[in-house]
């Protein structure tokens, strides 16, 4: 870890982890974080949907819920950044305190529940922002609302225009009922339903699921994906599950969890799916990662791109560094000159 950020981690590490990642963003806009703009080696550009990325490491929805420090955040050294999730309109998300450090795992507990400022507010910033690098828009319905379908719709559909990609975010264990949009028939029809929406201004459109997902759901979303001939997958969301080995006192706290305690799970579900796909779209691995093992697992296991956040909390921005550098080592001691070349190099 850089000298500098352990000395930020010892003063964060004492302070209540939401109010910890605020002071961050606030850092962020105000420039304070040194920038990182050395080239990255050239086995990690990768394409996704027609576009050369400098590396694969992006970094997951759920840190810049509001769009505030996209470009930051690439400027900090990541191949693409994805904002949100997104809401129509604003809302608190669950009462606090709602995100936890499982530290003697480096592991993370959330129940956020989507807290944000809303399409409004988002749409306002991307609009104002100078269109560079990759970003994508995670898109979210809002706990009160009637018809999530409708959620999705809205959001992508005045989003599109700003983003490098659309997620819609069906899989977050912290708004109750969210998850039945899994099910075949509710994701056929949203999905259909934002493809129509976003006809005019297309772009890729991805769908977030489940690490608990089992093999007959993985089933159902797979054939929904290739039947309306989806961009990707994100596999996946925080889980639900806690392995028996976690130690932290924190972990029969209520929420999804994620960092390397979700590693091996979210990983092997990311195999299953790619399995199923048989390279019809892209998928992006995120869920554990904390190295460029973990990334270069992922990769191996069917993902083109990774996504990572909870291990930010623990090794701040050095480590995006230090997992293009691994991963790039990886790369050549096994003799694949590109990512690309070792993508499902496990199946």
């Amino acid at each position: 870890m850089a000298a500098w950020y352990s000395l930020a981690d010892l003063f964060l590490s004492r302070l209540d982890a939401e109010a910890a990642h605020g002071l961050a963003l606030r850092a962020l806009k105000t420039g304070l974080l040194p920038s990182d703009r050395r080239p990255d080696s050239l086995s990690l550009a990768v394409k996704a949907w027609g576009r050369t990325l400098p590396n694969p490491v992006g970094l997951a929805a759920g840190f810049d819920k509001n769009a505030e420090v996209a470009d930051a955040m690439l400027d900090l050294g990541f191949g693409l950044v994805e904002i949100g999730s997104v809401t129509p309109r604003p809302q608190e998300g669950n009462p606090r305190p709602r995100l936890f450090r499982l530290a003697e795992d480096r592991g993370v507990i959330n129940r956020m529940g989507f807290p944000g400022q809303g399409l409004d507010a988002v749409r306002s910033r991307l609009a104002t922002r100078p269109r560079r690098g990759f970003v994508g828009v995670n898109v979210g319905a809002n706990k009160d609302s009637t018809d999530r379908a409708v959620d999705y719709v809205v959001g992508c559909k005045a989003l599109a225009q700003y983003a490098d990609y659309l997620v819609c975010n069906v899989s977050s264990p912290n708004t109750p009922g969210l998850r039945t949009l899994q099910g075949r028939a509710q994701l056929a029809d949203l999905l259909k339903r934002v493809q129509d929406a976003i006809a005019a201004k297309p772009v890729p459109l991805l769908v977030k699921i489940a690490p608990d997902a089992t093999d007959d759901d993985l089933d159902d979303i797979v054939a929904v994906c290739r039947d309306l001939r989806m961009d990707g997958i994100i596999v996946g969301n925080t889980t639900l599950s806690r392995p028996p080995t976690l130690r932290s006192t924190r972990r029969e706290e209520a929420g999804g969890l994620s960092g390397p305690p979700l590693m091996a799970l979210s990983t092997e579900v990311l195999r299953r799916t790619a399995q199923r796909t048989e390279n019809q779209f892209l998928l992006v691995g995120c869920g554990g990662i904390g190295s460029g093992a973990d990334a270069y697992a992922k990769i191996r296991a069917g993902a083109t791109l990774v996504q990572l956040y909870s291990a930010m909390v623990y090794d701040g921005p050095p480590l995006i560094r230090r997992i293009k550098h691994e991963l790039a080592t990886l790369l050549a001691r096994d003799g694949f000159a590109t990512v690309a070349d070792a993508v499902g190099a496990d199946l």
